[in-house]
């Protein structure tokens, strides 16, 4: 078979060239431990690769956002009530699975230590300094009580869905 016969054999779609995506978009919509740390390590290797990364926080995921610091959120005792019953923060989060009171996590974070895997809140703190955007979920700070002052420093400006599906067009969009 010639070279040209072997082209023409070959399905039309695989002489296409790829374009090679540019954005990521990042949904974070999870504040477990075993969805924020693949989160934070999506976002800087997209980073890393040269990518326009944003990742959107919402409901339970924006839990992660908030400072260390600020134990209970909230304005009236229903927020107040979520907070406590599911702490914000980076250094609190829970496994979906084998949490074990809390046990899990440690464990977790002494594999980590062990196999010299950065924690969460280090990731975070490369995503800020890779220039990551982190972006807040506005409709579920009002929901939850949260301020722009419960956050940590580094964060874009609040946004709600229409603008998150404005980013997310021609992205690469992974929902976690």
């Amino acid at each position: 078979m010639s070279v040209e016969e072997q082209t023409l054999a070959i399905p039309a779609h695989e002489h296409e060239e790829h374009p090679k995506h540019k954005k990521l978009v990042i949904i974070a919509w999870s504040g477990e431990l075993d969805k924020v740390w693949p989160q934070m390590i999506l976002a800087t290797t997209g980073a890393a690769m040269g990518m326009d990364v944003t990742v959107f926080f919402t409901f339970w995921g924006l839990f992660a956002l908030v400072k260390e610091d600020k134990h209970i959120t909230g304005e009236n005792w229903m927020q107040k009530m979520v907070a406590l019953l599911d702490r914000p923060g980076m250094e609190h989060l829970r496994l979906s699975k084998m949490n074990f009171a809390g046990a899990g996590p440690a464990m977790m974070a002494k594999l980590a230590k062990e196999h010299n895997v950065a924690s969460p809140g280090e990731l975070l703190k490369m995503a800020v300094d890779m220039g990551v955007k982190l972006v807040p979920c506005q409709m579920t700070m009002d929901l939850l009580g949260l301020k722009r002052e419960d956050m940590i420093d580094g964060l874009a400006e609040p946004a709600g869905a229409t603008t998150m599906l404005m980013e997310a067009q021609d992205a690469i969009t992974l929902f976690i």
